[in-house]
């Protein structure tokens, strides 16, 4: 049941036929692992956490740095030197005190990260190296949970929905199989803070569908946005029959 106080805390969404309270309940009683807090992770947890998800599962073994502040809008001045999951707590339960936080402030090995995918029931990857993507992409195919991905950098960023518990999803592997770990971070190669924000936000709004259960989550489908002509493309993805990580996943 939700409360008084929950019932007008989410009104606005509730409010929304495709939400009501049945989807209010299933956001309740419901559980995202965000990897990583950065650009990316920000707007997610923000996002999540004020939708009401009940539990949030956070990881990032990262602190914050002064250069991060141009987009990293869960942190603040006061938070540099800080855990990102500490800094990301301490907002998070100022937006909203009614939702559980579970924090992994350690990089996660391959142990951790299965345990971890399969207490949830959809995982975020926010991260910025292709080494964690492949590693959250390979937990999520074993343990049949949807997965959210994003990438942003320079001016350009891409999100799609990996949910290998439909038979013709691709999962990131098929897509990304011949990426390269010298590939350029944000550090490297720059990118504009609205823009992180823009694909974070958008990261979110997938999770609320699949936890909520309405709309069409863009699986099988990947969106590119170009933010220096402010275009949106999006392209049709298939899954590898061949794909070394998911060609098993039914078998």
């Amino acid at each position: 049941m939700l409360s008084d106080a929950e019932l007008l805390r989410y009104s606005r969404q509730i409010l929304l036929s495709q939400v009501d309270i049945d989807g209010q309940l299933r956001l309740k009683h419901g559980k995202a692992l965000v990897i990583g807090l950065g650009g990316l992770g920000s707007p997610v947890a923000l996002y999540l956490a004020a939708a009401g998800v009940g539990e949030l599962h956070l990881a990032d073994f990262d602190t914050v740095d002064l250069t991060n502040l141009q987009r990293q809008i869960i942190h603040d001045s006061d938070s540099v030197g800080m855990s990102k999951v500490d800094s990301a707590i301490q907002r998070l339960q100022a937006i909203n005190p009614e939702i559980g936080l579970i924090a992994y402030r350690e990089a996660l090995d391959e142990d951790s990260l299965a345990g971890a995918v399969a207490a949830v029931d959809v995982v975020l990857d926010c991260s910025d190296n292709f080494g964690t993507r492949e590693a959250v992409n390979a937990a999520c195919v074993v343990a049949a949970k949807p997965l959210v991905s994003g990438a942003a950098i320079r001016l350009e960023g891409q999100l799609s929905v990996f949910d290998t518990r439909r038979d013709t999803s691709p999962c990131y592997h098929c897509l990304y199989g011949h990426g390269s770990e010298a590939e350029l971070t944000c550090s490297e190669a720059g990118v504009i803070g609205p823009l992180v924000g823009l694909v974070g936000s958008l990261q979110a709004l997938e999770a609320l569908k699949l936890l909520a259960g309405f709309g069409e989550p863009l699986v099988g489908r990947l969106l590119l946005i170009d933010a220096l002509s402010t275009r949106l493309r999006e392209l049709r993805v298939k899954r590898d029959p061949a794909c070394a990580v998911c060609a098993n996943r039914h078998g």
